[in-house]
């Protein structure tokens, strides 16, 4: 994308990109793929902003971006395979050369706003959600999920205790693995020079204030921390609260049931 970006026959210009992993499907097991915004257009060298020749369509002619796909993940490839000291096989090699690899470059559902806040479901989120589980007994665990094959219907799936938890461990990442990368004019080295430019563009950025994350548990979950989990209608008040370690004996509260 940044290669096609500052070529001058493509757009001549420095683009930004925001690309979130994905690594999840609605059954939990490993889908690896990665979700990109590009904005529809760079700054040039000039300091100048261009906006591409696609009307908001598509940013880059769809074989152009297939072609130079191909070409690059090949190139990584191949050079991987040289440095584990694996042959890859020439007849292999050449039917890869030869298949019509596809990237699936679409215009936006609704506006930016709809797009950032379908990539939200992802940046921060885990592989499933408590309010998909339904049913944990006889060390099995049922969850809900979103059958795409079948026309999107929501159904059940169970799996034993130990096959749930090894799906759910693929999608943790190892340490220092970075989710949600920044490029170009987005990139956080350059803010100060994007915020340049958006002023001599008369952008006004609002900085806005972020939600309580008790609100966004309400809103995006469905669920209230607050409530009562026993009768589901009082609220939880909190008396006391510690670290990781035990409470100190006098935070101790001695209690007695009276089973009568």
């Amino acid at each position: 994308m940044v290669t096609l970006g500052n070529d001058p026959k493509h757009l001549g210009a420095q683009i930004g990109i925001v690309s979130v992993l994905h690594t999840w499907g609605q059954n939990l097991m490993l889908h690896p793929h990665v979700h990109m915004i590009v904005p529809g257009g760079g700054f040039t060298p000039a300091g100048y902003w261009k906006q591409a020749k696609c009307d908001g369509e598509y940013l880059f002619p769809g074989p152009v971006m297939r072609k130079m796909f191909r070409g690059k993940f090949m190139e990584k490839l191949l050079l991987f395979l040289s440095e584990q000291k694996i042959d890859l096989d020439v007849t292999l090699r050449k039917k890869l050369y030869n298949l019509d690899w596809n990237v699936n470059a679409k215009q936006p559902f609704g506006g930016p706003k709809e797009v950032i806040e379908y990539l939200g479901r992802y940046s921060h989120k885990i592989a499933i959600s408590n309010h998909r589980i339904k049913d944990v007994k006889n060390g099995n665990v049922t969850f809900s999920y979103k059958d795409y094959a079948d026309g999107s219907k929501q159904k059940l799936m169970t799996l034993d205790a130990e096959e749930f938890l090894r799906r759910f461990c693929l999608h943790i990442l190892p340490p220092g693995f970075m989710k949600i990368r920044h490029y170009g004019i987005l990139a956080s080295r350059v803010k100060p020079m994007l915020r340049m430019q958006q002023m001599q563009m008369g952008v006004l950025v609002q900085n806005l204030e972020k939600a309580n994350w008790k609100e966004i548990t309400k809103t995006k979950l469905h669920f209230d921390v607050d409530a009562c989990p026993c009768c589901k209608t009082g609220k939880m008040i909190r008396i006391q609260s510690f670290d990781a370690n035990a409470p100190p004996q006098e935070f101790l509260v001695n209690v007695k049931y009276n089973t009568k």
